[in-house]
């Protein structure tokens, strides 16, 4: 009996001597495993496509994507795709029909990265992903976490925690902006012939601009936007809604009606306006949540009724005398 206690100790002993696994994001990677025996390494970074548990053991990534993660990386990929047909629209003038061919394009670029972006992360060749779930903001930036336990040496646990939410983005973008460079000149040299020379390509070297700057906005505020994004599309959409139907001169639905293009882009605005109140009710509860979508129509409507108070053309072209 007294050996069984002593052993016991000894073990317990072993046990409490083994260094503990410091930093949040610190685990021990599994390299043996046979039965019911698992043999870990030392603490360290995680391999990619795995994270940390409770017991710091790093677990392999093996969940599918929420609601909101899938919502998250459709907004994401829908901003080259508008900053396509803003810039688009912006160069092209009264050409309305080398713009439909572009705008088409542009969304054909965009839906094929998409998929090839699904296609090439794991598990390679079907449209599913499997991943880690976000549990904190801190999961976007492990690089900001590693411990010191000495306060001279650095233990490096970088790894990406939110597997794959981070490094999907910059895949697709990069997938966007080949397919851009491949498909879009040939096709704006072939049908732009109604452009000026140095207009022709305006709407591509524009995204050679804002690829890179949406590339730093990943890198930098992921988390952020992760938790942002159904706010930021609420207000940039309320607010260029506003900004387009003043700039048009829209004053009554007759105004509305009278061009395709703004019941499109009215439709487009509203399409937007549901997605952001899906992305902040996170569809939890149907009954409760589907109402909301009712509010889709209303900040059009309340243009429309108080349009005739402020008369958006009369300031227009005041400003244009420079009044």
């Amino acid at each position: 009996g007294e050996i069984e206690q002593t052993l016991g100790a000894v073990v317990l002993f072993a046990v409490d001597i083994q260094p503990a696994c410091l930093g949040l994001y610190c685990g021990k990677t599994l390299l043996f495993k046979n039965g019911s025996t698992e043999i870990y390494g030392e603490c360290g970074v995680c391999p990619r496509g795995q994270r940390t548990n409770a017991q710091k053991y790093c677990q392999p990534c093996t969940e599918s994507p929420e609601l909101y993660d899938w919502l998250y990386l459709g907004f994401m990929a829908m901003l080259p795709l508008v900053l396509h047909w803003f810039f688009i629209e912006w160069y092209s003038g009264k050409k309305s029909s080398s713009a439909l061919f572009q705008h088409i394009t542009a969304l054909f670029e965009c839906s094929m990265a998409a998929i090839i972006t699904l296609l090439v992360s794991d598990p390679v060749g079907v449209l599913y992903i499997r991943s880690c779930r976000v549990l904190m903001l801190s999961d976007w930036y492990t690089m900001l976490y590693n411990p010191s336990p000495d306060y001279i040496t650095t233990v490096h646990c970088t790894h990406e925690a939110v597997y794959p939410l981070y490094t999907i983005v910059f895949i697709y973008y990069a997938f966007c902006l080949v397919l851009m460079m491949l498909l879009r000149p040939l096709l704006v040299k072939k049908i732009a012939c109604g452009l000026g020379k140095s207009d022709r390509f305006k709407s591509i070297y524009a995204a050679l601009y804002f690829f890179p700057i949406l590339t730093v906005l990943q890198a930098v505020g992921g988390g952020l936007l992760y938790y942002a994004f159904p706010y930021i599309i609420l207000v940039l959409s309320l607010v260029t809604l506003a900004v387009y139907m003043s700039a048009s001169e829209i004053e009554n639905c007759y105004d509305l009606l009278v061009r395709k293009k703004r019941l499109i882009v009215l439709f487009s605005h509203w399409l937007l306006h549901a997605y952001g109140i899906i992305s902040i009710s996170r569809v939890d509860k149907l009954e409760q949540d589907l109402p909301l979508l009712a509010l889709v129509p209303t900040p059009a409507l309340f243009y429309l009724f108080t349009a005739k108070f402020t008369e958006p053309s009369r300031i227009l072209s005041e400003g244009a005398n420079g009044h």
